[in-house]
């Protein structure tokens, strides 16, 4: 899988520009805020329907627009397609494949499949619960792209409740055969989404151990295994990952905890409160991970990532944003060598000589709003 045209209106800065792409590795190189990561956000955003630089919509839209449109070609073995998106803060967006609209833009995720690494990622080792549950439902979205509707439905199931928690907060006179209802949703919609996550985990088990061995430095500390441990807001056996089961375990802790969440006024079980725990060795990376292994770490979970995605189906585009200035040079070597065999690279840089020899190809200036091919 690969793109081949880029066209942007009213992106980022961008009022209108076109490029066109091929397979192979891509070097795009300008100074900071020249536009370079717009360039591939937008890519991955097509992919996705998320950006990883921000929460919402409105700074994907150039300032004075009212809309921005992404389009790409992309082909896929013997056949290409046109997938285009609208964006409009505010409103629905909406897309289209070959011209033809799709009834719920949802439907776009996963036509394109991306992984991006970017300098962000290092949230994923050092940051909250909630950048690493994002994490995992971004790849589980782009591995089983029916699993968004599962994950949309949670969360309005989420809002819900907790908007009428937030009603009978302290009054504990909140109708209960109301609550009951909606406990019964938020239990079948989020085993789903807990029973989806622990077989993620599982399947990528093999492929982080693997990219941590391959991408680390050789010293003794990150020559230890790494793990990833998913721990759900409910008691759970470590191997159970029937669907059915794992409802009933969270309608039970659901029951056992009502009079705390009728005095807080929120939902305390459920996956949005589940927790993915990342070791070296016995320890856990965060607070203990120096800064050289919290990036090899890093790497590691998005390299897994696109491993997996590759034995799905064929290869993601991998887009590498802004990441060999923050890597010293074995590690960026050893990261061009990892990836030289996908079929497209995307690499974004301020300096050239950053980009290791393996990942220059083909290449852009991008400076004062225009993209220029070298």
């Amino acid at each position: 899988m690969h793109v081949t045209r880029l066209a942007l209106h009213d992106f980022r800065s961008y009022a209108e520009i076109e490029i066109v792409l091929e397979p192979g590795a891509t070097a795009f190189i300008g100074s900071n805020g020249q536009g370079k990561t717009n360039l591939v956000e937008a890519i991955d955003y097509l992919s996705r329907l998320d950006s990883h630089r921000v929460s919402g919509d409105g700074p994907l839209v150039r300032a004075g627009a009212e809309q921005a449109i992404v389009r790409a070609d992309v082909v896929k073995g013997d056949r290409t397609a046109l997938l285009e998106l609208e964006i409009t803060p505010g409103r629905a967006n909406r897309a289209r494949i070959n011209r033809g609209a799709l009834p719920r833009t949802r439907d776009l995720v996963g036509v394109l499949r991306t992984v991006i690494f970017s300098p962000e990622d290092l949230a994923l080792v050092k940051g909250d619960p909630s950048d690493r549950r994002r994490f995992l439902d971004s790849l589980l979205v782009l591995r089983t792209p029916r699993l968004a509707g599962v994950k949309a439905d949670y969360e309005r199931v989420l809002k819900q409740r907790n908007t009428l928690l937030k009603s009978a907060r302290g009054r504990r006179n909140v109708e209960i055969a109301t609550l009951d209802i909606w406990d019964e949703n938020l239990a079948r919609t989020g085993a789903e989404l807990v029973a989806s996550r622990l077989l993620l985990i599982d399947a990528l088990a093999p492929h982080l151990s693997d990219a941590y061995r391959r991408v680390a430095a050789e010293s003794a500390a990150d020559r230890r295994d790494v793990t990833a441990i998913y721990r759900p807001s409910v008691d759970l056996d470590p191997d159970l990952r029937d669907q059915q089961a794992i409802e009933q375990r969270l309608l039970e802790e659901i029951a056992r905890r009502r009079g705390d969440e009728l005095d807080r006024g929120i939902s305390l079980v459920g996956p949005h409160r589940d927790e993915v725990v990342l070791t070296i060795g016995e320890l856990p990376a965060k607070g203990y991970a120096s800064h050289g292994e919290s990036w090899s770490y890093a790497l590691a979970l998005k390299l897994a990532s696109f491993e997996l995605l590759r034995d799905d189906d064929d290869d993601p585009v991998l887009i590498l944003d802004d990441v060999f200035a923050e890597l010293d040079q074995g590690r960026r070597q050893q990261l061009a060598e990892l990836v030289g065999d996908a079929e497209q690279v995307l690499v974004t840089a301020a300096v050239a000589d950053d980009v290791p020899e393996a990942l220059r190809g083909h290449r852009f200036r991008v400076a004062g709003g225009e993209v220029v091919r070298e």
